[in-house]
């Protein structure tokens, strides 16, 4: 029953986009985050689901939406830059296999990613996109608080939809990802147009953001955990009774302690010290490996460029028994063992010009939403301000947040090119470009006296 209803749920869900081709775009971002093709053991899995998508969605734009208003910002072309270097080194990769393994979904990220802010061309249609990756993602993160109640998780298993350690479905990912996207939750709740702002709406945020916060317990990734703290400290800048916030959030944190998994807070306090656990000794020593590695191999090596490092790891142990500590220390060879740090990724596989490269399009874009959040809450608090120009700064501010806490995740896992990360920065290349379109003074001038016009030209999209 599951292969059926979501075979013709995407089926369903093309055969729409034959009379709004917008609508293979969201598709697109469906079956690219969830993946119904692993999830499905008969039709969807037997056919290339998401290439047959992703052309639907350039075809329907190039052919049939309306391209007047699409604009190509300096980010698109950041993109595009990297993409044409990230096809240069796979070339000559260590690892060609390997290499062209990864280059295989990597370039259909980027391209999308570069595509995206083509299509959103109205308030609406930014809704429906954040609201479709926002949706999807619940599915997965719903499905793992519900196991994460019921079982406590565990780390590396967690089962969500499929067995499959890879892309969303991984646990360090999933955990980092669905943290990020609480902002975008409760922006959907508060500033939606797609459904009526009641309580449902605000139940149905309240809910989801729960199932966010326990996805990091149930997959006991690290990662996780850093990525709820500073969500909570970026939320501080704009919640209006600070104090009471910090009160609230400090007992709530007090009294979910007590419910935690003993596994869960033992594997948390390895923050503390990296070299009582064989894990984060590891990625330390393949984070000098790395360093070592780009000295001669300045451009990088490629994709999977960590396959040929060779490590030796010292992990210590202290166990008290009365008055007495003793230190246990342990060698342990390992080999080909992946970056666990989207930094190092990028530097291993890209070297320094595309670790530059990709650390200039992150920068460029937590810029760019600064700027636009103090521009439009400036507008907003105007006088005689109407509801039209109060939803861009939360926009903004909701995606600034989710690409810091991004930023920090993608310190301890390698995510530098996952598509989900890479859809929210097509979507703040789209508002870029969009408020300049709305905003500019020719704009103003010549579009002024059809102002009253604007809801009907935003229904029809």
């Amino acid at each position: 029953m599951v292969d059926l209803g979501l075979t013709a749920f995407v089926l369903g869900l093309l055969a729409l986009g034959l009379r709004r081709p917008f609508l293979w775009v969201l598709a697109y971002l469906y079956v690219d985050i969830l993946a119904p093709q692993k999830i499905s053991w008969f039709l969807l899995a037997s056919i290339p689901i998401s290439l047959i998508v992703f052309c639907l969605a350039f075809g329907g734009w190039l052919l049939i939406d309306d391209k007047r208003d699409s604009r190509f910002t300096l980010r698109q072309a950041l993109l595009f830059l990297l993409l044409c270097y990230c096809g240069l080194t796979t070339l000559s990769a260590d690892f060609p296999v390997e290499a062209a393994e990864k280059w295989s979904w990597v370039w259909k990220a980027l391209v999308f990613a570069i595509f995206l802010p083509l299509t959103l061309r109205t308030r609406l249609r930014f809704e429906a996109a954040i609201m479709v990756m926002v949706l999807t993602l619940g599915a997965i993160v719903i499905s793992g608080s519900i196991k994460t109640l019921g079982s406590g998780g565990g780390y590396g298993t967690l089962k969500l939809f499929v067995n499959d350690n890879t892309g969303l479905y991984e646990g360090s990912i999933i955990s980092c990802v669905s943290i990020a996207a609480i902002p975008l939750v409760w922006w959907l709740a508060r500033h939606t147009t797609v459904f009526p702002r009641n309580w449902m709406v605000r139940l149905f945020a309240v809910a989801l953001t729960f199932a966010c916060l326990l996805i990091p317990i149930g997959t006991q990734a690290r990662t996780g955990l850093l990525c709820i703290v500073l969500l909570f400290l970026l939320s501080l800048r704009t919640v209006k009774h600070r104090f009471l916030y910090l009160a609230a959030m400090g007992t709530l944190a007090l009294m979910a302690i007590p419910f935690l998994p003993e596994s869960y807070t033992k594997r948390m306090d390895t923050i503390e010290n990296h070299q009582a656990d064989e894990s984060a000794s590891t990625r330390v020593a393949v984070w000098k490996w790395t360093l070592d590695y780009v000295k001669d191999n300045p451009f990088g090596g490629g994709f999977e460029a960590y396959r040929s490092n060779r490590l030796r790891i010292e992990t210590r142990a202290a166990t008290t028994d009365g008055n007495t500590t003793a230190v246990e220390v342990q060698q342990v060879e390992d080999a080909g063992r992946a970056y666990h740090s989207s930094y190092f990724e990028m530097l291993g596989e890209q070297g320094w010009p595309g670790l530059l490269l990709w650390l200039w399009i992150q920068a460029l874009g937590i810029w760019q939403m600064e700027r636009i959040r103090s521009r439009w809450l400036k507008k907003a608090a105007a006088p005689g301000a109407g509801p039209e120009v109060q939803w861009q700064a939360p926009l903004a501010n909701a995606l600034q947040q989710a690409h810091l806490v991004y930023m920090l995740g993608s310190l301890f896992v390698g995510i530098a090119f996952q598509a989900f990360i890479l859809m929210l920065i097509g979507i703040q290349c789209g508002l870029w470009s969009y408020l300049k379109r709305i905003d500019s003074p020719q704009k103003r001038v010549i579009r002024g006296p059809r102002k009253l016009n604007i809801p009907n030209a935003v229904a029809a999209s």
